[in-house]
């Protein structure tokens, strides 16, 4: 008797490994990569560059990790406390059963709204062409005066007139104070450029601020300060934050410049630079105009060399026109004593190949003798062989045998009677003499078998 097994119809047993893996697949495919809400806690940067730390709100908690080669592109350090906004994805920690978040990206609390609506108007305004680099004014490479737009405390201001009067001191410039930060800020800011189009007393205008976070620099975020950017009909260069920050003003402005200082630079001309220039071009002028001397001097000597008595000139032409009279003889003499001896040449010529007349006549006749002597021949060679055919023909001609006394008999179907067996009785023939010809009967055969 045989008893069925206990366990037959139980689950299979699986490894704890088996179990983590099975539930971190299924925690990945089951949650996308997602911005998450929170407060930080416990925070620990490694030696190794990582990041540990609990994300948490009032009710729950759930540990974080953000790995070095994700959070060295973080331009600040999150600290305890922090309201954050990761954009993570939810995973398991196998070697310990752990549920926690990968991070790839961590922005301060509140960012999101600013950042969705910043790419809302960005590519609204793209839509509309404000973006175009066809509409873009160019950067006057030498101007009489440079307007500015920034606040007069701004740190910025500093920095622009520091390198404004380090390259091209003798540019005046024009300040045209507004905050650019804060309420109203915006308003302030599209004013003061239309303040600077309107007294059209600048060749190129600086729109700057320096440095920092969104919300600081959310004011050239704004509509219709880039809508006054756009309409300036002054070249707008926007220097706004650091090389990292892009504001819509920026996308908008005729060039954009990573820093104020790099503003201040487009703008001017390099004082240093270009006196170099033209001590470079000084210096290749006058080594031109020396060679362009010296060449003219060159040019003097040679003249001069060439430079003769017309007296000389006289004699120096009489002596070449004898020489070419002298030449001219010689070569009439030449060629005419030339010319005698080539027709003395051919008249030899003629007279070696003039035909012997007489001789001629004398073959001619004999060739005739000989063609009519060969011809009679050939006739009569010819006429032999003819009789000799003949003889033949008259030969085998059958009219010849039908003279000696024979007949030819043909069939009723017209055909040549060679043995009796080829006709029947009865049957009518026809009998050809050497003259003349006669109908009969067959009456009777013998032999022909």
């Amino acid at each position: 008797m045989s008893f069925p097994s206990m366990r037959s119809n139980e689950p299979p047993v699986i490894s704890v490994s088996a179990l983590n893996r099975s539930a971190r697949q299924l925690l990945e495919q089951n949650f996308p990569l997602m911005w998450i809400a929170g407060e930080i806690s416990n925070f620990t940067a490694a030696a190794s560059g990582h990041w540990y730390f609990s994300l948490k709100d009032s009710s729950a908690q759930v540990r974080c990790a953000m790995f070095r080669h994700k959070s060295q592109y973080l331009d600040w350090l999150p600290g305890n406390g922090d309201q954050v906004e990761v954009r993570a994805l939810v995973t398991l920690y196998e070697p310990r059963g752990e549920y926690q978040l990968n991070v790839e990206n961590v922005r301060r609390a509140g960012l999101g709204a600013l950042y969705e609506a910043f790419e809302k108007l960005k590519a609204r305004m793209e839509k509309e062409g404000l973006f175009d680099q066809a509409g873009k004014k160019p950067l006057p490479v030498f101007p009489r005066r440079i307007g500015i737009v920034t606040s007069p405390a701004a740190a910025a201001l500093r920095d622009v007139l520091t390198t404004l009067r380090r390259r091209m001191p003798s540019i005046p410039v024009v300040l045209y104070p507004a905050p650019v930060q804060g309420e109203g800020a915006a308003a302030k800011i599209a004013e003061a450029i239309r303040t600077a189009a309107s007294r059209a007393e600048c060749d190129v205008l600086i729109v700057c601020r320096g440095g920092g976070s969104i919300e600081d620099l959310w004011a050239f975020n704004d509509e219709a300060l880039a809508r006054a950017i756009h309409a300036c009909p002054i070249p707008v260069v926007s220097g706004v934050g650091h090389e990292t920050d892009f504001t819509i003003s920026d996308f908008v402005a005729d060039r954009r410049a990573p820093t104020p200082t790099a503003a201040a630079e487009l703008v001017s001309p390099d004082r240093a630079d270009l006196l170099h220039r033209l001590e470079v071009m000084h210096g290749r002028l006058n080594r031109h105009l020396k060679q362009r001397i010296e060449q003219r001097m060159q040019q003097v000597d040679y003249l001069s060399r060439r430079l003769v008595h017309p007296g000389e000139r006289l004699d120096a032409r009489l002596a070449h026109l004898g020489h070419l009279r002298q030449r001219l003889s010689n070569a009439t003499g030449h060629a005419l004593a030339e010319n005698e001896w080539r027709l003395q040449k051919l008249a030899q010529r003629v007279n070696a190949n003039k035909p012997d007349i007489a001789a001629r006549e004398s073959r001619q006749l004999d060739l005739a003798r000989r063609l009519q002597a060969s011809l009679a021949n050939r006739m009569q060679h010819y006429q032999t062989g003819l009789h000799r055919l003949s003889a033949s023909l008259a030969h085998l001609n059958p009219q010849s045998v039908l003279e000696r006394g024979f007949s030819m008999v043909r069939s009723s179907a017209g055909k040549i009677v060679y043995s009796s067996a080829q006709l029947a009785l009865e049957e009518e023939v026809s009998i050809t003499f050497a003259r003349g010809s006669a109908a009969a009967r067959v009456t009777r055969k013998e032999g022909g078998a």
